[in-house]
């Protein structure tokens, strides 16, 4: 069975505590072989403790799959992406390094590349995944868009992302707040940013440039 339309999966970065509730509930989907594809992040470690779960996206046009030269990875029409399949698999990294949200990981042991499959096994039946089934803060939801809209009249939901000249639509749904006037999240403009703030940061950048 397919996951229902109105289901969406949504992410509110502004609302995690860091507890690691999901890293570990990843682990007990029975899709992914008792091993966690969650990962939690430090925004910023040297400056704040605020940190942010990493999940696949779901991208409307998987980089992942499009660059795999043994067409491995699937994209389902109800916009899951899947891990790559073992008798496909070729373990080229190429999924890995071209993945712009850095999702895909590659098990060695297994010579496969392992993803959050949005816990297929729950939500193919209308269940929450494991990881927003167990969040404290709300910081993962699973549910529909009215839902959402009733619980956070603060936020709207975002599903644009641009990487410099590159657009990604994505299945999840990224909470910002409701004043924004973009329309979508600009991930380059947000590192520019993030240099211009950081004379240290910035002059690492210029370091490391050619």
């Amino acid at each position: 069975m397919p996951v229902p339309p109105t289901l969406h999966y949504f992410l509110d970065p502004g609302r995690c505590i860091g507890c690691n509730a999901c890293v570990q509930a990843c682990a007990e989907c029975d899709t992914h072989r008792g091993q966690s594809m969650m990962q939690l992040d430090f925004i910023d470690h040297a400056r704040s403790p605020q940190t942010v779960p990493v999940i696949c996206m779901h991208c409307d046009t998987p980089t992942c799959a499009e660059v795999c030269p043994a067409d491995a990875i699937k994209r389902t029409e109800d916009g899951v992406v899947h891990t790559a399949r073992k008798p496909r698999c070729i373990a080229c990294n190429n999924c890995v390094l071209a993945c712009p949200f850095g999702v895909p990981k590659m098990n060695n042991a297994a010579n496969l590349m392992m993803k959050c499959d949005l816990c297929y096994d729950r939500t193919s039946q209308g269940l929450k995944p494991m990881c927003a089934s167990v969040c404290p803060s709300g910081a993962l939801w699973f549910g529909t868009e009215e839902e959402i809209r009733e619980l956070r009249p603060a936020s709207k939901t975002n599903r644009e992302f641009r990487f410099g000249g590159q657009t990604i639509t994505t299945r999840v749904r990224v909470m910002v707040p409701k004043d924004r006037a973009e329309t979508h999240l600009d991930v380059t403009a947000s590192l520019r940013r993030s240099r211009d703030a950081d004379p240290m940061l910035d002059a690492m950048y210029d370091e490391g440039s050619p």
